[in-house]
């Protein structure tokens, strides 16, 4: 298990286990996240799932693929280190990742 830290807009800290294999979007889901709905189940279709990645892990998650650069460019809060929770895969080097929660999301 890989543990994730999500901050919701208020500042407080969500600490979850997240099964390594899938995916950011799934750990928040599965550990009832508040702010994450992923209403399309991680399809990259709807943006529910958006979150802002710590600077220091950005390098360390990967790059948008198409799909997800298309849906992202909709997003009117998009910031440097946003993206889609669903494409974002935990593995071993994942531990201790930290996202930020859209507070329009909530």
């Amino acid at each position: 298990m890989t543990k994730i830290t999500f901050v919701k807009h208020d500042g407080e800290e969500m600490v979850v286990d997240a099964e390594n294999g899938t995916s950011v979007m799934n750990a928040a889901v599965d550990n009832l996240v508040p702010g994450i709905d992923a209403d399309c189940g991680g399809e990259c279709a709807c943006a529910t799932c958006h979150v802002y990645v710590d600077e220091a892990w950005f390098p360390r998650v990967g790059n948008t693929n198409d799909a997800e650069e298309a849906i992202m460019s909709l997003n009117p809060d998009r910031q440097e280190t946003s993206r889609l929770s669903c494409q974002i895969p935990v593995t071993d080097e994942m531990e201790g990742l930290k996202v930020r929660l859209p507070e329009f999301q909530f």
